[in-house]
């Protein structure tokens, strides 16, 4: 990554969107981070600009929330028109709601796909276009290890990454003659602000489900995302145990439910 890079990164002041904004900017890397909360995005900037590698390296801040597309799509053109079209696009931006199926209120489930689906197509068709132009781009979209495989818990979640990974999917196939790399990021649980959000709703079995894997921090995410899109990878698991679990739902395919199903009755049994 060189220094003319211009990155856009949602979510990126908190977790591993600011994992991320802090390591390219030590490349060198011109970023621009989308929140919502003015205050936390200008710490975040203060942050991010004492990584900065030179004096007149663009670190720029937008407050919008990605789920309105005529405010987005504004405020975006507004920054395109000073900065230029990004060469990097990370759709870090989400939220979580876990709980009991029948314990969910369905607006929770639109909120969830709000942000974390849609907000994520919005900021594409926002910015894609001036990419295709150009002929070139990079758009890193972060699902989650909850959309390959569904964990007890996060029916609303599992859904909204699921989705997030069928458009990355096809996207991917449609970018791809006319210059634009798309990657898709599986993490894992991760040591950020939603994971302490969402401690205290989880199920009793999605807490022992969880606690059968390593947590962790949002810089080895953010590392693990550069190396790979340095690598051409289209798709990103960080951690070990993502990997295997990855390779178990794709390689051996129906396996992954039986074992989730272990783990849930072995849960209840200790309740």
């Amino acid at each position: 990554m060189n220094n003319s890079q211009l990155a856009l990164i949602t979510g990126g002041s908190s977790g591993i969107g600011l994992a991320l904004a802090k390591a390219l900017a030590q490349r060198g890397t011109a970023v621009c981070i989308l929140g919502r909360d003015q205050a936390k995005l200008e710490q975040a900037q203060q942050d991010i600009q004492k990584l900065s590698m030179h004096k007149d390296q663009r670190i720029d801040i937008i407050s919008c929330d990605v789920t309105n597309y005529e405010t987005l799509s504004g405020a975006l053109n507004d920054w395109k028109a000073v900065a230029g079209i990004p060469d990097l696009v990370i759709n870090s931006a989400g939220v979580t709601y876990p709980g009991y199926f029948q314990g969910l209120d369905l607006e929770i489930f639109h909120w969830l796909m709000d942000v974390n689906y849609f907000g994520t197509l919005n900021v594409i068709k926002c910015l894609i276009p001036g990419m295709i132009q150009r002929g070139s781009g990079t758009i890193i979209n972060i699902s989650s290890q909850a959309g390959f495989i569904g964990v007890f818990g996060y029916t609303g979640y599992s859904a909204s990454k699921y989705a997030v990974r069928g458009l990355s999917d096809a996207l991917r196939a449609e970018m791809k003659p006319l210059g634009i790399h798309i990657h898709v990021v599986f993490p894992p649980d991760t040591q950020t602000p939603q994971l302490a959000f969402e401690e205290p709703l989880k199920p009793i079995e999605t807490r022992a489900i969880a606690s059968n894997s390593k947590v962790l921090l949002p810089e080895q995410v953010a590392e693990t995302i550069l190396k790979g899109i340095h690598k051409g990878k289209y798709v990103i698991i960080p951690g070990i145990e993502g990997q295997i679990v990855y390779g178990l739902v794709n390689i051996l395919g129906n396996i992954t439910y039986p074992i989730m199903d272990w783990l849930v009755r072995k849960a209840q049994k200790n309740k």
